[in-house]
Formats: structure tokens, sequence, C-alpha cells
């Protein structure tokens, strides 16, 4: 019960790596708080979650919406008194290059991806800095290394690495007990990811599925509960020394 009497607030948590998590926390005597643009997606697992006799809610938040954000972490701390671990995971990839990308996709990558983690993490230490807390963010490996058909979910999650970076090292120079890490998941199977490669060209999908089973060298994707393992090491005590870190869970695929 590594996260008992503690917290938890996930976003975008009504599918893939976010639901994983959230489960992962509840398994771990968390309360989980989850949210996500899809209620319905939110309730489902909070329901699964209480089911199996742990303690979740569901609410339904847009994070990009600032107003919204101030809102869900004030009331969790009114009914929960606290918000103890904060995992940043809604996010979205939209294809497109530098070429072919609309200006609009991009900007709504970036509002979500990236602008929804400053606003977050910015809540969070308004109610953390007190008592403390550990806050994660979900960036990727197209956050460390480039992908040409997806310029604008590699420049956001770029930003979610290093902003991650600012962050850890602002509330330790204030001196206050909060650690802010970035998770990099590499290609893991989820409904987001199927979907992005579903919509590309049968050519392009089976060259990149003949590239991923090359260039991994442990010749598989991932499953989300890899990746929510990972967050639970960064929100418990286990972890403790670690701020500002980048925790890379990708197979291997960044060693090359």
């Amino acid at each position: 019960m590594r996260l008992q009497n503690k917290v938890a607030l996930v976003t975008g948590a009504g599918a893939g790596i976010g639901e994983a998590t959230a489960r992962r926390f509840a398994e771990e005597g968390a309360v989980v708080i989850i949210t996500d643009i899809n209620i319905q997606a939110a309730e489902a697992v909070a329901d699964q979650i209480n089911a199996n006799g742990g303690k979740a809610q569901a609410r339904l938040q847009d994070v990009t919406d600032e107003a919204l954000w101030e809102h869900v972490v004030q009331d969790i701390v009114s009914s929960h008194g606290s918000l103890d671990v904060l995992v940043n995971n809604a996010g979205i990839a939209l294809i497109g290059s530098v070429e072919d990308g609309t200006l609009d996709d991009w900007r709504t990558t970036q509002a979500v991806n990236g602008e929804s983690v400053f606003l977050g993490t910015r809540a969070a230490i308004a109610v953390m800095k007190e008592r403390g807390g550990s806050i994660i963010n979900i960036s990727s490996i197209e956050g460390m290394v480039g992908e040409p058909g997806v310029a604008a979910y590699n420049y956001s999650k770029g930003g979610v690495r290093i902003f991650t970076k600012s962050a850890a090292l602002h509330c330790a120079k204030e001196g206050y007990p909060i650690r802010i890490n970035s998770v990099h998941p590499g290609f893991i199977l989820t409904a987001m990811v199927e979907q992005g490669i579903g919509s590309m060209p049968e050519a392009v999908q089976l060259e990149m599925s003949e590239r991923l089973e090359r260039e991994i060298p442990l010749r598989t994707m991932g499953e989300p509960l890899d990746i929510a393992n990972g967050c639970l090491f960064l929100a418990c005590e286990e972890s403790k020394y670690m701020t500002g870190s980048e925790l890379v869970i990708d197979g291997g695929y960044t060693c090359r």
C-alpha cells in the first residue's frame, strides 16, 4: 500500500496510460480523482475501481481551461484535505509534418499537451507547497528524439520535458517539498497509438511496423501498465531523491 492515505489526480484517465495509472494507484491505496473530457469514460473507470474495493471519483475536465484547473484542485482539497500526487497525462497526437501540418492542429496540440501541463503544475504547487507532493508530467520519447510525421507532437513533448526541469528547480529553490519529474513512454499500445497508426496509409503502416520491430531492442511495444508502474514509483517515497528527472520507458528504443 505505497500510496495509502494519498490523494491523486490523474488527467486523461478515461483510457490508455491514464486509466492504467489510476487503477495502479488505487491498488496501492490512493484515493484517485479521475478526470477526462469524456466523462462517461472517466465514470466507467471510477466505477470499476470502486467495484474492486478501491476509491475513485470521476470529474469532467478540459485540461486547457485555466479556471477549471483552479476549481478542480481546490475542490479536491476541500473534499479530501489534500492533493498529494498529480499526473499530467492528458494528451493528443495529430499527424502532420512541418510542411503539411496545419496551424490549427499545431495550436490545439500545444494547448492540450503543453499549456495544460503548465496550468496543472501551477495549480498543484499552490496547494502542495506546505505539505509536499509529487507531480508527474507525461512527456514521450518524442520529446527527446524527432519523428518527421508528428512535428507538433515533438514540439509539445519536448516542451514538457524541459518545463519539468524548470518547475523542479523552482520548487527546490523555494524550499517547497515538491518533486516534479517527467515520464517518457516509448511506443505503447494504447487506443491513441492504434488510431494514429490506423490513420496512416497502409504502406506507411507496414513500414512503421517493420521499423518498430527492428529498432525496439525488446522487439515489442509496451503496455499501459509499464508506464503506470513507472508513475507509481515516482508517486511514492521510493523516489524521494528524484526531481527534474526523466524516466524513460521505451524498450530500449532511444539507446541507439
